[in-house]
């Protein structure tokens, strides 16, 4: 803590960063001014990471470096290929057999335009790869989930232990008896026991000796076998929260169809069958009074009854036999009911005549009512055969849909549910209906519904004069009342049977509205089911995508009250007129039921006796795509005679009138209350409407409104919109060139047409938006067409650029705001993107030649102009960072005080003479490459020509936009030219339309720029060539521009800058595929200088960083990343001090392959020449590096931002395809070698995965060395010692614990971000090339590399398997995100990020229902979030999880594995070896310590292995604390359950116990070691198996024995007394567990166990004393005092072999007064090690105090147990060294204590005596 900020940083000379501090004082000193930016990494100046470097020129260095030059895999590495770009022209999917088009031959242009926007083909233009990126595809999931399936299934010691625990216990029980029956406490048992045990598999090769080249070069093999190539497919998915780059391909654009209900008519039947029945159905929306679809007619009758008509209808076409239909609802409410109205044949009497034997009569009293009914029928068929043209109303019902939705349930309840139970609930069922009803109309669904089988059986009768729409609205609304008026009229009685249920999705045999075969119908003979028109109750908007053109017409009453005469039945004919002949009568009325399809004529329902009927007649009509204004619709009224009369006809013309359809190029659609003449219309009467007075004619009711009538269109020729319609009239006067035209009042001539079509265009943002979008192709197809071909009058060029821009910027804008449920996460409109992504295409017709102008001009080289340039450039082009357009006069341009210079040296740098290009001024003027005006002898001074420029602005307002065309008449335009100069000049509300739908214009500037690469055959063309340079000009003002405005913007409006910031991202992304790479690299640069401009001032930097890796995020995620970073190129220093990408010469010679390279260590750091030549790469690791600085500003979730945006990039190159290879890999991996410096530094942020213990901060004193200034860190001195190989200063509690991973400070990276870093970090050292990292390694430090192999023990930490348990309740904190983590996140943000607030309050405020693109937080309604509950996964979905965990887990480690290696490798050579092998030994058994696959675990051994082999001094001269956590880690998977580990640990084992003795010609060290550590195993390990561990002691003596080298020497016998010690040991130590009730087996077990333990002294004495307190506990002092003597004669015997005095005991000798037996402890065996050793006689008992100690307790035992003598042999001992040390309270204590023992020995002795001396006198 107490190290400053210079020393915190380990690598600060190695990466050449400044810290944060430094930088911060640099730029408050330096930026902004003109110096700064000609700063350049020279030599000895590094630039800071906050400064972005000059990229490298791309093109040149392409060009230099041909992909030819290089053969095999990486030559795709080295340039984008040829056939990047990809234009599809996809076949439009026509829905039906036939095509919808329009019957006539010659069509008017807008007929014809509207057939070419539904019927040309899609026009994609897409990049060939673009698949492979991450914008489309959420990396591959499928794809990833397909590998995993395949992934072998790794065996873990763990997951075999939990499921054999129960074997084993029973296993244990049958084994313990049989060792019951073997002799007690013999050697022959163990013996035996061993010699009966199998052997594990030998591994082939262990005792043959190698090289340890061949060795490493095996091991390396061998380890690469079988490798999962892809680390980052099992490891989850990059969080989809912060794929901000992700962007769907939009959906085909297609005709709106909402939630979709069939029904099918089934049957109808009355109680009487008399005569025919018609039926019609159609849905009502009571609460909009809207009739929401057109009429469906149904024919339900006999034959027989059909018959009756016969004479009426010539033929039946089968479409008017269809009894099913299908009905569209687009706003599903609890209002819309399906009415169905019934008509009978004309018969004299009112409706309540009619209805009246319906109501009163059964059939089943026919025989009552015989003669009635013969009656009835009779007139029935006069009736049909004299009036059966003619309908009259019968009767009605409804059907409410919510209670069919309701009754019948979801499609998920259950199918047990009967008729009978849904009709007991009906009631309680309506009620909860519209109890979730209330709560919102979005909730009602019509798609999941269980299909119904409704039977109605009471209608109502019609009623004369209640037959409007009104009415109905009215009744049905009364339908809904408990108490309903309908429900006590009497009905009329009948069985309709109707089926209703969801549609599917493609139904069979279905019509169109139009009556076309809708796909699939197979068989034309099927009866048809009809697709009803719907008429949404509320806007719907959806583009029309086919033609349509369809007139409905709804006669609706008719006032014939002042009408003299018989008029009383009156009938309406209506009639489509192409004419005023009745000849001209067209047949496009559709016909009803069982009639033909067509018919010239309809007719409405009659009234009997009513001359002011009311009518609820719907006449459709299939009018003709082309109208004149002849066509009309003609009214005809009749007086139908209903009785057969003498010379009174059936029909008597009673009025006329009529509706001119077409009125100054409209269609005249809407309500109209017309006059009726009582004569037929004069001649050319139909150019008239009927409102005019014609001379002559008589009318009804003196020329009133008496016939009221509405007339809709269902067309997507027609727009029925005034604004739409003026627009779309002035654009065809003017393609046409037919001046003049009368436009209503205006005669619109050449002119006024300019100023008419301007101020058209302006309005339009006055027509109804629905319309707007309806014909949003057309209209947006012709403003293009506007700007790209600008219309010529009278030899004049007329330019309509500006007002068409922004005309659609307006609308663009309007969409959106309008529409704002229909948007992606970026805020882009569907409708828009799916225009712009199939539909938009460049013109490519030519605008047909005005009279008088020759077609010579079309006939020469189209050369592309934009004419409007020379008067209309501002000088400012709104560059400046401090000023803007002002947005209060338009007309004014604000002139910076200061040229924007960063734009200066991106349009004037790049190697291109722009001298030409006079726009330059207005970017700079005075700059290197500027021009004052485009006069060459122009001598203003510079001042005024700024002030000049100043004026453009003004200049290009006022111009008139006629130019003159010397050379030709017309012009042509190229769209994205057009759009870039009209966006940058534009002012005040369309600069701020098009600011918000950015997306949307350079969307279209990207395939306008992609569409004319293609038509123009300029794909080959070098880039630099492809585009003029004042085009290139204009992006470069526009991106500074809009930089700008993020810069300045972001705390105000949030939203819109987050969409402009990836609008902008976006199309420098698209852009890298079509321009100059290194001029959109330039582009990156002024963004970025931009932000940092700001980010020094602003409150809230946090929310610039977060856009500024957002927009990284989005550029780089472009397919050809790789191929953008230059991978195959080799790092150089710059040749000159300020190297200039526009430097031909100073470019070729930085980066030419002959240049002298640095070094490789320039590859692993974030230099200038690496941020140069790897320029995107060399941005995003700088932008990581600078958020994980430790005493930066780096909020939490700009730490999550940055690493997902690398892990993002990461996990694209593992699925890519293109990337297999592995060569390739390595060249990717190089771009990402810095990540391993930037980890290094982290480590002390990092989540800290080897602490289980409660999160807390971990504190830790740092002490860092002066001399050094790398020794800078947070390591503990304790394990940087360790690590380096040194003593610990203090000893250990447990001698067989792991040294913990470096101490860190309180960790400032999550669990979720360290894990998803530390991938990302391993994903590098797979891939990236081994040699490479071993001349990395060469150049660290000793304090570097051990810091790596810190960050290596934690990766193995991290990723350790867990098992299948712990999958089921994994830890939520790093592996879910939890319901409170996402509280967390939001509270945080909008804690500390002021600009957010907003953002996250809106989050939280919107309907789940409602905008699902753009929840940002809800993460329970995202489609990822299934994937991390717990809740719902199968047993075969977690067992799939385990095997991915379990091969990540592997995986891991073997990169550990692979990495150590390098490290070994490279140190070995180096002077660092002593320093660094420790702890490379130290990871090693920190892997092998943890849950390991079988897998790793082999390759792992054969690593330790060769380890040993190389360096046995590490273990056997230097650290005891090594040697012993090997011994114990062997020994732990010698117990393994599985064969092969244990095979390979056995391997290992024997072959440490092999170099221990060929070393030593013994093996004492690792004996000891092993005794220790199988001690340890037995009594700490809860799943230890005794009998594994037998095969594994069987194997090392099958290897001892067959060791051919070794037979010779003492080395077998050793082994074998180790191993069967070792067996004897462990077979008692499992007995001693199960005699814990039996005291005499428990204490010669625990003496057999400590004989076992004679060469290791600590765990001896340990026994020992256990022996003693065992004894102590039943009462056996003597046992226990002797236990004690000899525990102190071990202890005096180690003491004598370390110093040499003379008042202790000369070892165990001293002690054979006492015991005979104490000589045992003598260490005089050949494999005895001294003392000096470390870790050896390590206890407290192995010193003199511990020796005093056991000796009084001997002396105390032997006392309590009466044997006084031998407390005198004891002191004998003790006083000498009493007397050594003058303790003289000691002595006195002890002689007090010898006197009372004699005392007792003498009264004991004198008592004997008396006892036996009268014994003795008897005898005698």
């Amino acid at each position: 803590m107490a190290a400053s900020a210079s020393e915190r940083r380990a690598f600060a000379h190695k990466i050449n960063r400044t810290v944060a501090a430094e930088v911060r004082k640099q730029v408050s000193r330096e930026y902004g001014s003109p110096q700064m930016s000609k700063k350049r990494p020279g030599a000895h100046q590094p630039v800071p990471l906050t400064e972005v470097v000059e990229p490298v020129d791309f093109e040149e260095y392409v060009s230099n470096h041909p992909p030819g030059a290089e053969q095999g895999p990486l030559r795709q590495l080295l340039d984008f290929p040829p056939d990047d770009l990809e234009l599809v022209l996809q076949e439009r999917e026509c829905p039906t057999l036939e095509a919808a088009l329009p019957e006539e031959e010659t069509l008017d242009p807008r007929v014809r335009d509207a057939l070419g926007v539904y019927t040309d083909d899609w026009l994609i233009i897409q990049r060939k790869h673009q698949r492979y990126s991450t914008t489309h595809a959420a990396h591959y999931s499928e794809q990833k989930k397909e590998k995993q399936r395949g992934l072998v299934k790794q065996t873990f010691e763990l997951d075999e232990a939990d499921e054999g625990r129960q074997d084993d216990q029973d296993e244990v029980k049958r084994r313990s008896v049989c060792l019951d029956d073997t002799p007690r406490g013999s050697w022959a048992s163990s013996i035996f026991d061993l010699k009966n045990s199998s052997p594990d598999a030998l591994l082939p090769s262990v005792l043959e000796r190698a090289a340890s080249e061949d060795m490493d070069r095996r091991n390396a093999d061998a380890r690469q076998q079988g490798r999962h190539p892809d680390l980052l497919g099992l490891f989850p998915a990059p969080d989809e929260d912060e794929a901000v780059e992700r962007c769907s391909i939009p959906e085909i654009p297609k005709e709106h169809v909402g939630q979709r209900i069939m029904v099918k008519c089934l049957s109808l039947k009355f109680e009487i069958d008399i005569e025919p029945i018609f039926g019609t159905l159609a849905l009502y929306d009571v609460k909009e009074k809207k009739k929401i679809s057109e009429n469906f007619h149904f024919d339900l009758n006999s034959d027989q009854m059909k018959s009756l008509l016969r004479p009426h209808i010539p033929h039946t076409a089968i479409s008017t036999l269809a009894r099913s239909a299908i009905f569209s609802i687009t706003y599903p409410s609890a209002d819309i009911f399906l009415v169905i109205k019934l008509e009978k044949v004309l018969q004299q009497g009112d409706i309540g005549d009619c209805c009246e034997p319906y109501m009163v009569m059964k059939e089943s009293d026919s025989t009552k009512h015989k003669e009635k009914l013969e009656k009835l029928r009779s007139q029935a068929e006069q009736a049909c055969s004299r009036l059966g043209r003619f309908r009259m109303p019968f009767a009605w019902t409804a059907i409410h849909l919510l209670n069919i939705v309701s009754s019948m349930g979801g499609l998920e309840r259950s199918d047990s549910d009967s008729d009978t139970e849904r009709k007991a609930t009906w009631n309680e069922r309506k009620k909860k209906g519209f109890e979730r009803m209330s709560v919102g109309d979005d909730v009602c669904s019509f798609t999941t519904f269980r299909p119904a089988t409704l039977t109605v059986t009471n209608f109502f009768k019609q009623e004369g004069d209640r037959l409007s729409d009104e009415d109905l609205y009215k009744f049905l609304a009364d339908m809904r009342r408990p108490s309903s008026v309908l429900r006590r009229l009497r009905p009329v009685t009948a069985q309709l049977k109707i089926d209703i249920s969801p549609a599917p999705e493609s139904p069979h045999y279905c019509l169109s509205p139009e009556l076309l075969h809708v796909k699939p119908y197979p068989d034309l003979r099927v009866r048809p089911t009809k697709d009803v028109l719907e008429f949404p109750a509320r806007y719907v908007y959806t583009p029309h995508t086919r033609y349509r053109n369809l007139l409905y017409v709804y006669p609706q009453s008719l006032n014939f009250s002042s009408r003299q005469g018989s008029v009383r039945n009156i009938a309406v004919k209506v009639q489509f007129m192409a004419g005023e002949d009745p000849s001209q009568a067209m047949p496009v009325i559709f016909g009803k039921s069982s009639c033909p399809e067509f018919y010239k004529e309809a007719y409405t329902p009659i009234i009997y006796h009513n001359k002011s009927p009311e009518f609820y007649e719907e006449v459709k009509m299939k009018i003709p795509a082309s109208l004149t204004d002849n066509h009309h619709l003609l009214f005809t009224f009749y007086h139908i005679s209903c009785q057969p009369k003498q010379n009174t006809a059936l029909e008597t013309p009673v009025g006329y009138t009529w509706i001119p359809l077409m009125q100054h190029g409209r269609l005249r659609t809407g309500s109209f209350s017309l006059p009726v003449s009582v004569e037929k219309p004069p001649p050319s009467y139909s150019v008239l409407t009927p409102d005019v007075q014609l001379p002559g004619m008589k009318w009804v009711d003196n020329h009133k409104g008496v016939f009221n009538v509405e007339v809709t269109a269902a067309s997507s020729v027609h727009t029925q919109d005034p604004h739409l319609d003026k627009f779309f009239t002035l654009v065809y006067v003017l393609e046409e060139y037919s001046f003049p035209f009368r436009l209503k009042d205006v005669i619109i001539t050449e002119a006024n047409v300019e100023a008419e079509l301007k101020a058209s265009m302006a309005a339009l943002k006055g027509a109804l938006l629905d319309t707007c979008v309806r014909f949003l192709h057309q209209l947006l197809s012709k403003l293009i067409l506007l700007i790209v071909h600008p219309p010529v009058i009278a030899g004049q060029i007329v330019n309509l650029g500006r007002a068409a821009f922004e005309a659609m910027a307006l609308l663009v804008n309007q969409i959106h705001k309008n529409l704002d449920g229909n948007q992606d996460q970026h805020g882009r409109n569907n409708l828009l993107a799916s225009y712009i992504f199939y539909c938009f295409h460049l013109p490519s017709n030519e605008p047909t030649s005005p009279p008088g102008v020759g077609n010579t001009a079309y006939e020469m080289p189209i050369q592309y102009a934009t004419l409007s340039r020379a008067t209309g450039r501002p000088s400012s082009l709104n560059l400046s960072r401090s000023k803007s357009i002002s947005n209060s006069n338009p007309d004014l341009a604000t002139t910076p005080a200061s040229p924007d210079e960063e734009v200066q040296r991106i349009i004037g740098n790049k190697g291109i003479d722009r001298s030409h290009s006079w726009v330059n001024s207005a970017y700079a003027p005075g700059g290197s490459r500027a021009v004052l005006r485009r006069n060459p002898n122009s001598s203003c001074e510079l001042k005024q020509a700024f002030e000049r420029c100043s004026n453009r602005m003004s200049a290009f307002l006022e111009s008139s936009s006629f130019y003159s065309a010397p050379t030709r008449q017309t012009a042509k335009k190229l769209l994205h030219e057009e759009l870039a100069l009209q966006w940058v000049v534009s002012t005040s509300t369309v600069r701020e339309a098009a600011l918000h739908q950015a997306w949307f214009f350079f969307q279209l500037m990207v395939k306008s720029m992609s569409h004319h690469l293609f038509l123009s055959s300029r794909l080959d063309v070098p880039r630099r060539q492809r585009f003029p340079d004042r085009f290139v000009d204009d992006i470069a003002a526009l991106v500074c521009a809009i930089s700008a405005d993020i810069a300045s913007r972001y705390h105000k409006d949030v939203e819109l800058v987050e969409r402009l910031n990836s609008s902008l991202a976006f199309f420098l992304n698209d852009l890298l595929s079509l321009i100059d790479r290194g001029f959109v690299f330039n582009l990156i640069r002024s963004y970025y200088k931009q932000i940092s401009n700001k980010l020094h001032t602003a409150q809230n930097p946090s929310a610039l960083t977060a856009l500024r890796i957002d927009f990284l995020r989005i550029v780089c995620s472009h397919e050809q990343y790789v191929t953008l970073n230059l991978p195959c190129s080799t790092l150089s220093p710059p040749a000159s001090p300020s190297p200039s990408t526009s430097s031909t010469t100073s470019q070729s010679s930085a980066f030419s392959c002959q240049a002298q390279d640095q070094g490789v260590q320039s590859m692993f750091e974030l230099s200038a020449p690496f941020r140069q030549q790897h320029f995107l790469s060399g941005l995003l690791l700088s932008e990581l590096s600078l958020i994980l600085e430790p005493d930066g500003e780096g909020l939490f979730f700009l730490h999550k931002k940055a690493i997902s945006a690398l892990h993002s990039l990461m996990c694209s190159h593992d699925a890519d395809p293109r990337h297999i290879d592995s060569q390739v890999r390595s060249h990717i991996a190089q771009l990402y070698l810095p990540l391993i410096p930037v980890v290094m530094e982290t480590l002390c942020q990092l989540h800290d995965f080897t602490d289980t213990s409660p999160p807390r901060a971990r504190h830790v004193s740092t002490l860092a060395d002066d001399g050094d200034p790398d020794n800078s860190s947070t390591i503990s001195q304790s394990v940087a010692m360790a690590i380096a190989g040194s003593p610990l200063p203090h000893s250990k509690a447990n001698p067989f614990a792991l040294p913990t991973v470096a101490g860190r400070q309180g960790s400032t990276l999550s669990a979720e971000c360290s894990r998803t870093l530390l991938v990302c970090f391993l994903w590098v050292l797979k891939n990236a090339d081994a040699a490479l990292l071993e001349r990395y390694v060469s150049d660290l430090s000793v304090l570097q590399i051990n810091r790596l192999l810190d960050l290596l023990h934690l990766c193995v930490s991290c990723f350790e398997y867990k098992g299948k348990k712990a999958l089921e309740r994994i830890n939520s904190l790093t592996f879910k995100k939890s319901q409170d983590m996402k509280a967390r996140l939001e509270e945080a943000i909008l804690g500390t990020i002021g600009a957010r607030q907003e953002m996250v309050r809106r989050c939280r405020e919107r309907s789940p229902y409602g905008n699902q693109e753009n929840v940002r937080w809800r993460k329970n309604v995202t489609h990822w979030r299934q994937n991390t509950d717990r809740v719902d996964k199968s047993k075969a979905e977690v067992e799939q999880e385990s095997v991915v965990d379990g091969n990540l887990a592997t995986e891991v480690s073997l990169i550990v594995l692979d990495t150590l290696e390098v490290i070994v490798k490279t140190v070995v050579v180096s002077e660092l070896k002593e320093s660094v092998l420790g702890g490379v030994l130290r990871v090693l058994l920190h892997s092998m310590a943890g849950n390991q696959s079988a897998l790793f675990l082999q390759h792992c051994f054969a690593t330790q292995r060769a380890l040993v082999f190389k360096f046995p001094e590490m273990l056997f001269e230097e650290d005891t604390e090594l040697c012993a956590d090997l011994c114990l880690r062997l020994l732990r998977h010698c117990s393994s359950r599985v064969a092969s580990v244990r095979s390979h640990a056995s391997a290992s084992l024997y072959l440490l116990m092999r170099q221990n003795f060929e070393i030593g010609n013994n093996f004492a060290r690792v004996k000891m070691q092993v005794t220790m550590s199988l001690s340890s195993l037995v009594g700490m390990s809860q799943n230890f198996n005794e009998e594994h561990l037998r095969h594994s002691l069987k194997t090392i003596l099958t290897y001892a024995e067959d060791d051919l080298e070794l037979r010779d020497s003492p080395f077998p016998e050793q082994v074998q007394d180790l191993v069967f010690n070792l067996h004897m040991i462990l077979t008692d130590t499992v007995k001693m567990k199960e005699h814990q009730q039996d005291p005499e087996m428990l204490i010669d077990l625990m003496y057999r166990i400590a004989k076992g333990y004679q060469n290791s002294p600590d765990l001896r004495l340990t026994w020992l004393q256990n022996m003693a307190g065992k004894h102590s506990e039943r009462g056996n002092h003597a046992e226990a005092a002797h236990c004690l003597v000899h525990s102190a004669a071990l202890v005096a015997e180690y003491l004598n072999m370390l110093e040499d005095c003379r008042y202790l005991p000369i070892g165990c000798v001293s002690f054979q007064s006492i015991s005979s037996n104490v000589l045992e402890e003598s260490a005089v065996s050949d494999d005895i090690l001294s003392p000096e050793e470390e870790g050896i006689c390590a206890g407290k008992y192995f010193s003199e105090s511990g020796l005093v100690g056991l000796l009084e307790q001997a002396a105390a035992s032997f006392n309590m147990a009466g044997m006084y003598e031998a407390i005198n042999e004891v002191y004998k001992i003790l006083l000498p060294i009493h007397e050594a040390n003058r303790d003289f309270k000691k002595l006195a204590t002890v002689h007090g204590k010898l006197q009372d023992a004699f005392n007792k020995v003498y009264n004991q002795s004198s008592g004997w005596e008396r006892d036996m001396n009268p014994l003795l006198l008897n005898s005698s």
